[in-house]
């Protein structure tokens, strides 16, 4: 009797320990069930407020997933059709908007395969009044041990992005059109302007000899029966002659520039300076002139027009140091960011930066005849060569403190990263930190 009592004694503990245990796995469970129902609640809250359509289908292309924008932008709701007929129930295309979207090709298709891709497509159907582009990008889903079984395509409408591309497409190609036309235009302004200076120029000379013959004819022959006043208007007829003159062949070397084509060669840079150096020593005189020449480099250019180059920054330099008791003037070259920038500077009278915009017009001077001579083509000249190499010219200067100019020619940009790295004459830390202040162009 005591051990069948103790034994229901046993039963009984256990069964209200099954109870307990029931009584808690059955709040575990809705406890869990209640947190299911509330992701599940946030995950299609989450669906339902994305703009991007979201579409997911387990490996045999029946629709788990479905969200309110997929509907939206395709148009249509899920389908129970096999997705091979997919391309004809919701209307998808090529790029053409003509060939219907191959089915195997369909991201989610591809998904379901096991790819990932992106793709745009058209979409065309009878909810539409007009079709709609859409971007799709697709991932396989796949389980724990990593195997596929579904895919998920998420997708956005760009239909508006396709018609902004198209207009910048259409103004792009409007705007290179109106480019070509105009450079064609500007290419036979310049010739006719070319031609127009020349003739202008050739034509002018033979009237400037009949002026310049007979005032020397009455300077000859009648000069000593002149009053001395009338004798002073006649030398300032013939002075005038001499300069229009001048005019006249700066005039035509200008333009036969235009006409010029380059003949690009490998040129040591030192044996041309030395050379226009040479050419200028008439000009020099007694003068005290110290000319400083550092090692150039050999550089693909035209080497007349480069010397024409540095014969007019040279002579400039002679011109403008003649008030100084020792003129300096040096030519070097350094390089900065992948170019070589050739410099002429020197120690004479300077000029105002707030000028320099005139300083490559031609006819245009910043000094008074009186004090300097010129025709005011010489730095025209200068800028229209160094821009036939593709290059650029500036220059900076102070009022009775100098003036440095600075060039480069295009056509040896090029060469720069393959050339071997040789030092580049030393300037002066003041002189950088102004030629990296100054920029590049004027």
């Amino acid at each position: 009797m005591k051990r069948a009592k103790a034994s229901r004694v046993v039963k009984a503990g256990r069964v209200i320990l099954l109870a307990k245990e029931l009584s808690q796995q059955a709040g575990e469970l809705a406890r869990s069930r209640q947190t299911l129902e509330t992701q599940t609640r946030m995950l299609q809250s989450v669906l339902d407020s994305m703009q991007e359509g979201l579409v997911a289908a387990d490996e045999q292309g029946a629709v788990i997933i479905w969200n309110p924008a997929a509907a939206k932008i395709l148009g249509m709701g899920a389908t129970s059709l096999p997705f091979q007929e997919w391309t004809t129930h919701y209307g998808l295309y090529l790029d053409d908007m003509v060939t219907p979207f191959p089915t195997d090709q369909l991201p989610l298709t591809r998904a379901i395969r096991g790819e990932a891709c992106t793709a745009e497509m058209f979409v065309r159907n009878p909810e539409f009044d007009e079709g709609v582009w859409i971007e799709v990008s697709a991932s396989p889903l796949k389980d724990r041990d990593g195997a596929v079984n579904g895919g998920v395509a998420a997708f956005r409408d760009v239909t508006q992005r396709r018609v902004d591309e198209r207009e910048i497409r259409k103004l792009n190609e409007e705007l290179e059109e109106r480019v070509v036309q105009r450079t064609a235009q500007l290419e036979v302004a310049n010739r006719e302007l070319e031609a127009f200076t020349y003739s202008v120029s050739h034509d002018l000379r033979a009237p400037l000899r009949h002026i310049g013959g007979f005032s020397r004819i009455l300077m000859e022959d009648y000069g000593s029966a002149m009053e001395p006043e009338a004798r002073v208007h006649l030398q300032r007829i013939e002075d005038g002659v001499r300069r229009m003159g001048l005019l006249v062949d700066e005039l035509l070397n200008l333009a036969r520039l235009g006409r010029h084509a380059l003949n690009l060669q490998r040129a040591e840079l030192n044996s041309i300076v030395e050379e226009v150096v040479s050419l200028l020593q008439p000009e020099i005189g007694s003068r005290a002139v110290t000319w400083k020449i550092e090692k150039l480099p050999s550089m693909q250019c035209d080497p007349i027009l480069v010397k024409q180059v540095f014969q007019n920054l040279l002579a400039n330099a002679l011109k403008f140091t003649r008030p100084r008791d020792q003129a300096v003037i040096e030519i070097g070259w350094r390089e900065q960011a992948g170019e070589r920038l050739i410099f002429v500077r020197d120690n004479g009278v300077g000029f105002s930066m707030k000028c320099k915009e005139k300083l490559f017009g031609v006819f245009q001077r910043l000094h008074r005849p009186e004090d300097f001579e010129g025709t005011g083509i010489g730095l025209a000249t200068v800028q229209r060569i160094v821009h036939k190499h593709g290059g650029r010219v500036w220059a900076e200067a102070e009022l009775d403190r100098g003036a440095t100019f600075r060039f480069t020619l295009g056509a040896a940009d090029a060469e720069v990263a393959a050339a071997p790295k040789v030092k580049p004459g030393a300037e002066t830390s003041e002189d950088n930190n102004k030629s990296a202040a100054a920029g590049a162009r004027p």
